[in-house]
């Protein structure tokens, strides 16, 4: 019987300057700058890289335990839309192109590929699941 669970998750974003602002992790600690200007991901951006890198992470755990890639890069692109002044995103699409070594083990890791990706998309990958489903934000102004 499977368990439902619900564990909170956090982040912390501050700003450090004018369009460039920090993200924290309130798990770990662990942080990135972003925003807009020369060297920053955009939250769009920041968006795409969470969607590709959540199911990169689901295909490189599962393949490397046969075969270490010799080629390993997932993109993510969309449209970004105006619709009457409100943004969002639409027809977001993941590439993976992967090389695994020429190797019995490599052929088993790239043989995992197409079914790990759609383990990820249909299961495994809180992210784009989140995207696709749809989560309720709410915002609220602290004391």
């Amino acid at each position: 019987m499977s368990e439902n669970t619900r564990d909170l998750r956090e982040v912390k974003v501050e700003r450090v300057e004018s369009k460039k602002y920090r993200a924290t992790s309130g798990e770990t600690g662990a942080s990135l700058e972003f925003g807009q200007g020369e060297g920053l991901l955009t939250p769009v951006e920041l968006l795409l890289a969470a969607i590709a890198g959540c199911s990169a992470i689901d295909v490189d755990v599962a393949t490397t335990r046969r075969s270490e890639p010799e080629k390993f890069e997932v993109a993510a692109s969309g449209y970004k839309l105006s619709e009457e002044g409100a943004g969002r995103m639409e027809d977001i699409k993941m590439s993976f192109d992967l090389k695994f070594p020429d190797t019995d083990e490599g052929r088993k890791a790239a043989g995992m590929v197409e079914r790990i990706v759609k383990l990820s998309h249909d299961k495994y990958c809180t992210v784009s699941r989140t995207v696709e489903l749809g989560a309720k934000v709410t915002s609220e102004i602290a004391d």
